[in-house]
Formats: structure tokens, sequence, C-alpha cells
């Protein structure tokens, strides 16, 4: 049985509010100590990415590895290792996270790459100005990220397209700030960036448009933290001192002494968010949570530590666990609380009294039965906040109790809470290691998390998820696919062109095979043989092609492989008109004019239906072209009689008395046109 939720809370504001710390995972021996590495955690259970702390002397003996190249290691929340890889960029000044779990690592240069989990990227650069001036030191959020470049300059970022730098506002900056920060477009009213700097005694605000100084006396700051809904701001001191306020500096929500802390050594390591509710202060292995009026809670670690901040609390890892610190959401609260008198409470005791086989149930039943839809609500709520199944199970058991008892009451919410858990308990797995919370997989979306698992390679989860949830499963076979191309290899059998033949034949199959066994019906064969002709699998693009269903998918593909002929069948064959002029004009823009003709002419009766629309086009848009083409296909007739044509509309009488004379000239090249010839001559 597992223990009480009440045991690992902790009362704060004289007992209104309670914090718990539940471990997640244990990490004995799965990282190393993270005193000696830079770190950056990703939000929603994320994954850790580490790199060795050049400035910090490491003891070196035989299980100490070579650090000749920078080295980032990427784990999960569990510990388990998902990536490793070697950078020799140049130095390295910052990285951290998207919001699809991309590592995006930036060099002094200005060039960024952006790392899925499988060690793919693609790499950017933030320009000529700032490969000029170099990169000192940038802040990276889930949507984009500023810099700060040599001449103490400011440069945004949207997005992770390779979109172009945006300067923002001067702040007139003499030397870099002691401490910066940024709060996110999405939280601000404005919608765009802002950033705060610690400058000499104050903070600045610096946006796209103006440099404010908010006119502060306590600075400087050595540490600037926002909220995660960007509302409040922690600052701390030189000397030491915590201090809360409003991000408009309106309002001083809280001052609090770290130095009053008793057992705290050396410096301030993180001032980090828990919540929006109240802030973790760490140092090398204490970490304090700091509430609205002051009141703390304190955790001691064996060794290093790193917190990151989550929407409903705080994570915090160690050499040894991996926990999440939160307020105790007000369901839990509700029920769980000793003496609660909620319906939420009264209906879970009244479960367990029925359990028992104790008449108490019903005395319980009645007594809130005008309140018992809102406290079945509160059961399945409050199931959904709880980590261990156990607890889970018996909250949803209370919940399905007290339904029985409603004449109306809509299953939805169980139903859709039941599922939700199963897939939360599947996930939170060690080897997953994605301790999702209930209220981070609602904000995220089920296909978030679907895309987090195809990126780990976990595609047979992700596609049971999918199934058990009615997703649609095209997003997992469609990484799965590309996934797939990517690892696959020629076969050992063959040699040379044979061997590469075999290997896309067999991987062709095993895609198409997969895709009509799941119901991949919706999947489009040409994004995935756009993947394999990106990789260098040309023939396995085209074999792919095949089966794409969608001519208007397949010829711009086709077009760009420079499979011409290929292209102009598959456009013929749909009986799309547009289609057939679109591939006619993309190759009569890409090709010598020779070879344009000759592909068309090769064609043969396969090919009549694209001649013909030539011929159309030509006509009206472009007769040096139609004269040409007949020309270079030997027709005699068709040119004579253009000539003939071209002469009638002419007014100048030397020019269609050259065009007769073609005519003539064509025609007499004909044995059987004799009498044209003649009429003409």
């Amino acid at each position: 049985m597992s223990e009480h939720p009440t045991a690992s809370w902790q009362a704060m504001q004289d007992g209104s509010v309670f914090y718990r710390k539940q471990q997640l995972y244990s990490l004995s021996g799965k990282l190393p100590d993270l005193g000696d590495y830079i770190v950056a955690g990703c939000r929603y259970g994320g994954p850790l990415a580490l790199m060795r702390d050049n400035t910090k002397l490491v003891a070196l003996g035989r299980s100490t590895p070579s650090f000749a190249k920078s080295q980032l290691q990427v784990y999960s929340s569990a510990g388990e290792g998902l990536l490793l890889f070697s950078w020799d960029q140049g130095k390295i000044i910052r990285f951290g996270w998207t919001y699809n779990e991309r590592l995006v690592v930036l060099n002094e240069e200005g060039v960024y790459r952006i790392y899925d989990l499988q060690g793919d990227y693609q790499q950017y650069s933030l320009g000529g100005d700032a490969a000029e001036m170099g990169v000192v030191d940038a802040r990276i959020h889930e949507n984009g990220l500023v810099a700060l470049t040599g001449h103490l300059q400011l440069l945004e970022v949207k997005g992770w397209e390779g979109g172009r730098p945006m300067t923002l506002a001067n702040p007139g900056l003499s030397e870099p700030p002691g401490a910066w920060a940024i709060i996110p477009p999405d939280l601000n009213i404005s919608r765009h960036i802002e950033v705060l700097l610690s400058v000499d005694n104050t903070i600045f605000t610096v946006d796209n448009l103006e440099s404010i100084d908010q006119r502060l006396s306590q600075g400087p700051f050595t540490h600037v933290s926002p909220s995660p809904n960007g509302k409040s701001l922690a600052l701390l001191t030189f000397s030491g001192t915590l201090l809360v306020v409003s991000t408009d500096f309106q309002r001083r929500m809280a001052e609090f002494d770290t130095n009053s802390v008793v057992g705290a050594q050396g410096q301030v390591q993180q001032v980090e968010w828990c919540g929006n509710d109240a802030i973790l202060v760490t140092w090398d292995s204490l970490a304090v949570l700091v509430g609205p009026f002051a009141d703390t809670l304190e955790y001691f670690y064996s060794g290093n530590l790193f917190a990151v901040t989550e929407p409903d609390g705080i994570r915090v890892v160690s050499q040894d666990t991996c926990d999440l610190i939160q307020k105790v959401p007000a369901s839990s609260l509700s029920i769980f609380r000793p003496g609660s008198s909620s319906p939420a409470a009264i209906l879970y005791d009244a479960w367990e009294s029925f359990t028992r086989r104790s008449p108490k149930a019903d005395e319980s039943i009645r007594s809130i039965r005008p309140e018992l839809a809102v406290a079945v609500d509160g059961c399945i709520d409050a199931a959904g906040q709880e980590w261990e199944p156990y607890w889970q199970r018996r909250l949803l058991n209370a919940a399905k109790f007290g339904r029985g008892f409603l004449d109306f009451y809509n299953p939805t919410d169980f139903v859709n809470m039941g599922q939700t858990l199963k897939v939360l308990n599947a996930v939170r797995y060690f080897e997953i290691g994605i301790p999702l919370t209930y209220a981070q997989y609602t904000y995220t979306s089920p296909s978030h998390l679907i895309s987090r698992l195809t990126s780990r390679s976990m595609h047979l989860l992700a596609l049971r998820i999918s199934t058990f949830l009615k997703l649609k499963v095209d997003v997992v076979l469609k990484h799965w696919a590309s996934a797939k191309i990517l690892r696959s290899r020629p076969t050992a059998t063959g040699a040379g062109k044979d061997a590469e033949l075999g290997a896309d034949e067999e991987v062709c199959k095993m895609i198409v095979d997969k895709f009509k066994e799941l119901g991949g019906t919706d999947v489009s064969y040409a994004e995935i043989a756009k993947r394999a002709w990106e990789v260098g699998r040309a023939g396995l693009a085209t074999r792919l092609l095949d089966y794409e269903p969608k001519a208007s998918d397949q010829v711009p593909l086709l077009l760009s492989m420079k499979e011409d002929r290929l292209a102009l069948e598959k456009a013929v064959d749909s009986g799309d008109t547009d289609l057939v002029y679109q591939v006619l004009l993309h190759l009569h823009n890409h090709l010598t004019l020779g070879t344009f003709f000759r592909l068309i002419e090769d064609g043969g009766e396969r090919l009549a239906l694209a001649s013909r629309l030539l011929q159309v086009y030509a006509r009206e848009q472009n007769r040096d072209m139609l004269r040409d083409f007949y020309y270079s296909d030997d027709r005699r007739v068709e040119s004579a009689v253009l000539a003939l044509d071209e002469a009638s509309r002419m007014s100048d009488p030397a020019s269609k008395i050259a065009a007769i004379k073609s005519a003539h000239k064509f025609f007499s090249e004909d044995k059987d046109r004799a009498f044209e010839a003649k009429a003409c001559g």
C-alpha cells in the first residue's frame, strides 16, 4: 500500500496552504555530479542537457572521459541517456530547449543548431553582423531566442525556422548586464518579447520599440526570474535579499533575506519559480521554498541539484532523485486535509465506509445529496492530481460510487480521466521518463505528447496511445517511416547499385505493408518520399511515389528530383490539364529547347496529350516555340499551315510574301502536298 497523500504535505501561511514533494524517480548512479556541469532543463517533464563547465577544475582519473571537444549529454528525467554528441563549432554561449523538445545550441559566432533527440539538426545563423561582432550571451525560450552581441545590442529570433533576426531597442549598455531574463511574447499584453536587464542598481525593460529604466534602487541583482505566467518577477540582490515584484514594477509583493537560511553555504545557485505562487532558492545541496508571505520550507539533498520551473510546480534533480515540488491542488486538499467537511471528502469517506460494509455510508451520502454531483467532480479531479495509481483508483472508485446515486450525470469526465491516467501512468514509467502531470498534459495536449514519444523513437507506444485515445495514427506512421529510411542501409548480399536497389525495395515494401496493416490511408507517401530524397535515397523516393494517390503531390517532388519524364507521365495519367501545363512550363523553363522537345517526342502515344496541350498553349501564347516544335518534330505540313496562318495576320506586304514562301518551301518538301505547294508558289 502506498503512503497516504498527506504524508508528503508541508504547511505554509499558518496552515492555509500546503506544498508537497513527490519523488518521481530514483537516480542513484545515473547522472554525473551536476555541480561540474552547465545544465538546461526542458519543461513539462522534459529532458536535461548537460555540458561540462570548463571553468571548474576536474580531478583526472582513469574513469574521467576525454573532453577535448565540448560534449553535450541529454538525459530523461529518469536519468536514462537519450543523446550524446560532440560540438566542434566554436565556443558554446548558450543552450536551451524549444517547446517541441529540440535542443538549441548557440555559439559565439552567432551560429545555432537545433537538434532533435536522434541527433539530427538544422543549422542557422544570426547573420553577418552577429558573426562580426560576436555573441557574448543569450537567453533561449520555447519559441525563440534573444542574443547579446559584442556591441551590447540585443537581437531577437522568432520561431525556429531560421528567420531573420530583429534588433531590439538599444539599452545603452556600457558592459554586459550582471543578470538578465526574458518574458516571452505570449505572456506579454503587447505580444512582443520583453527583456529585463540588471544594470547598476536598477532594471531596464527592453522591447522592440523602447528601453525603459524602472528606477529601482535595490540593485545590482544577481538573479532575475519571471514567473511562468509572466505576471511576477523574482530579484535577488548582491546582499542576498530576495524581492518579488509585479512585472510592471508597480507592486512589491514579498521580501526575504536569504542570509537568514540556516545551513546555506556558498552562493545562491538558482532562483526559480514553483508554479506562480512560490519561489525556490537553491544552494549546492539545499533548496528553500519561499512563499508569498516570506514563510519557508527547506529541502536537503546529498549533492548538487538543478531546478526546472514547471507551470504547476518545480522539478528538482539531484544525483539521487528527481522530485516534483508543487502546491497541493485544491481538489486534493478538499478531500485529504484532516477534518475537511467538503462534499468530496464526505463522498470519499462514504465510499471507504461502503467498502467496510459500514452503515455510515448511507448516512454520509444523504448528507451531501444536493451537492453530490460536485463531490463526484471533486473526486475525479483529485484522481488526476495524484501520482500513485493506488490513490488514483481509490478516488475514481469513490467517484463511481457517488455517481450511482445520481439520476442524470454525464459520465464523460469520468471516462476521460480514466483514459488520461492510463496514458500518464504509461509515460511516467522510468523507461519512458516523461513525468507529466495532469495539468501539464491538459495544457500541452495529447498530440504534443505523441510528438514527444515519436521524437524519442518510441513509435509503438505512441501508436498504442494514439489508438487508445482515438487519435489519427498518421503522424506516428509518418515519423516511423522517416526514421526507418534514415536507419536503413543497402543490403549486404549485393554490391553497389544492386545493393541499393535491394534495400530500396525492402524498405518500400516494409513501409507500404505497415501502412496498410495499421490503416495509414491518409498518410502522404509524397512527404515520406521527399524525406527519402533529402537523405540521398532517390530510388526509394521514386518507389514510394508510385503509392501516392494524388498526382498533385507526386509531380512537384518528381520535378525536384529531376525525374522529368516520370513527372510528365504522372501528370498526363492524372488527366488534370492544369497539372500537365504546370509540368510543361516548368520543363520549358529548365531544359534546353531541344531536350524539351525530344522529351515530348520520345514519349510517343503515352505523352500525346502533353503534345496536344503544348501546341494549344504555344499557338495562343508563344508561336515561336510552336514553330520550333514543328521543325524539331519534322512536321512540314503543320509548319506550312502555321506560316500561312501568320501570313494572313500580317499587314506588311514584304513580311506576308516571306511567310507564304516559307509555307511553299514546307509544302514542297512533302511529295503528297504538290497541289498546296503549287498554290503557294
